[in-house]
């Protein structure tokens, strides 16, 4: 449910569960980050993880509020990108914080993207057993998506994710003013997982998306509040439901099967949003061909993902790609899940996340996608 302030501003996202917390969104947040941290944990000390690229924009600065306001804190950071979201950055993340003393009485606070986010939460989630993590998002990516649900882990040699923790955070929060200072294509790469939530949940929401791409390109703070909200809201309707991911929850790795496959086939090179957008139109064309989804839903998404992304190339080969796919934490019965639509905003009924589809349909649509890029129109065979 989407709570809002007493100006009416749409303002956070109370996410229920075992453990429930709020995600909050709006403008000049981080100003006040110190009262939100001692509002949610009783922490005397704070290690702030970043990344090399977000410690200098938004890490030091938050540090510096969190000194300021009377903790104690110590700063970490790990060079920027995928290739840093492995055990070990993990083993020298921890180690750091054993030797800045923390205790029982520290919280992490994870301020980045999702690398960060997820990273950061692992080592919360392990550290003396588990502290809190209070997260911090500072791309769409992170926002809509990676900060929220209490994932977290690590990439290994087999794949993507596959080795990690549930940990769900203190607080997320999330301010969109950060959004200002991404590179113009991260952007668009974070926005896929916001389309994905339509796609899987709410047509409407999709269409909003489709309607305003040129807003969020370029970080309206009004236009992305709103879709970041919604987004959050449609996730924290799933995970209230299934928090461990035992059934329902795995709706929400619609493209991320072969997504997953295709970006460790490109040993992280290609962005994820990017390897997501070529997973759900892959698997949107699966759909198409087996009869299950509506004619030209593909397409319609195509066209959405492309606005985003741009073409999408990439050398990775469908062979490549269905190495991976063995090894996949959505493996069953040693058989890979995808999701599969219905249509736009409603997964197929009767099948959807339960769906293992047979090797060739895999392998075929996987082929097509990677051939042809997001320009691709799925055919009904």
């Amino acid at each position: 449910m989407i709570l809002r302030d007493s100006a009416g501003a749409a303002g956070r996202v109370r996410v229920g569960g075992t453990g429930g917390y709020d995600v909050r969104v709006g403008s000049g947040l981080l100003e006040a980050l110190p009262a939100m941290v001692r509002d949610v944990v009783p922490a005397r000390s704070v290690a702030l993880v970043s990344d090399s690229n977000v410690m200098p924009l938004h890490g030091a600065p938050s540090a510096d509020r969190l000194e300021g306001a009377g903790f104690r804190v110590s700063r970490h950071v790990f060079e920027a990108g995928e290739a840093s979201k492995t055990r070990r950055t993990w083993v020298r993340l921890t180690d750091e914080l054993l030797e800045a003393g923390h205790g029982r009485d520290a919280c992490v606070v994870a301020v980045g993207g999702g690398v960060t986010t997820d990273l950061a939460g692992f080592v919360a989630a392990t550290y003396l057993r588990g502290i809190p993590v209070v997260q911090v998002p500072t791309s769409y990516l992170a926002m809509v998506d990676a900060s929220t649900g209490g994932k977290t882990g690590v990439d290994v040699p087999a794949g993507k994710n596959l080795v990690g923790a549930f940990h769900r955070p203190a607080v997320v929060i999330a301010d969109v003013d950060a959004l200002s200072t991404l590179p113009d294509r991260e952007r668009g790469e974070g926005l896929v997982e916001a389309v994905k939530h339509g796609a899987i949940l709410d047509v409407d929401h999709f269409a909003f998306v489709e309607a305003h791409v040129a807003e969020l390109l370029d970080a309206d703070p009004a236009i992305a509040r709103r879709v970041i909200l919604d987004s959050v809201a449609l996730k924290a309707r799933v995970v209230e439901q299934d928090e461990f991911e035992g059934g329902y929850r795995q709706i929400l790795n619609f493209g991320h099967t072969l997504g997953h496959a295709v970006e460790a086939g490109s040993e992280y090179e290609l962005g994820h949003g990017s390897a997501v957008a070529l997973g759900m139109c892959a698997e949107a064309m699966m759909g198409e061909n087996l009869g299950v989804t509506e004619a030209g839903t593909g397409a319609r998404l195509a066209e959405l993902l492309e606005r985003l992304v741009g073409p999408v190339r990439t050398g990775v080969t469908s062979r490549a790609a269905l190495r991976f796919l063995s090894a996949d934490k959505k493996v069953r019965d040693g058989r890979p899940r995808t999701v599969l639509l219905e249509r736009i905003g409603q997964v197929s009924a009767g099948t959807g996340w339960t769906y293992a589809p047979p090797e060739d349909v895999t392998a075929d649509a996987l082929e097509r996608v990677l051939s042809a890029g997001l320009r691709v129109a799925p055919e009904r065979s």
